[in-house]
């Protein structure tokens, strides 16, 4: 079993972003880089507990909200995030994505 850091970091980002924060304001109340919280949100490096406290803390938030569904093999993994790629989509490749997941679900 292991953690989803991407999808942590994408939760991280999405609440910072909807409170209009930027990665250098949050950079600089939880004293890191602002490398270090582009990588935090792009799921690169595996963030310690204590750095996601403090970025809760920062977003007025529950730490849970960051952490929720995201050991690998839950039933929900990357539900939110898949659905999120899916919105994005055009009409002709969201059908071409329809068609893949159809493949895929039948070779398993």
């Amino acid at each position: 079993m292991s953690i989803d850091f991407y999808a942590i970091g994408q939760r991280i980002q999405k609440k910072r972003k909807s409170q209009n924060k930027t990665q250098e304001s949050l950079a600089e109340a939880i004293s890191v880089t602002v490398g270090y919280v582009s990588q935090i949100e792009r799921g690169i490096t595996k963030i310690n507990l204590e750095t996601l406290s403090h970025i809760a803390d920062y977003l007025n938030c529950d730490i849970t909200e960051f952490l929720s569904d995201t050991v690998k093999m839950s039933k929900n993994y990357l539900s939110e995030e898949f659905s999120s790629i899916i919105k994005k989509l055009n009409p002709k490749n969201r059908q071409i994505l329809i068609e893949i997941a159809e493949v895929l679900q039948k070779n398993q």
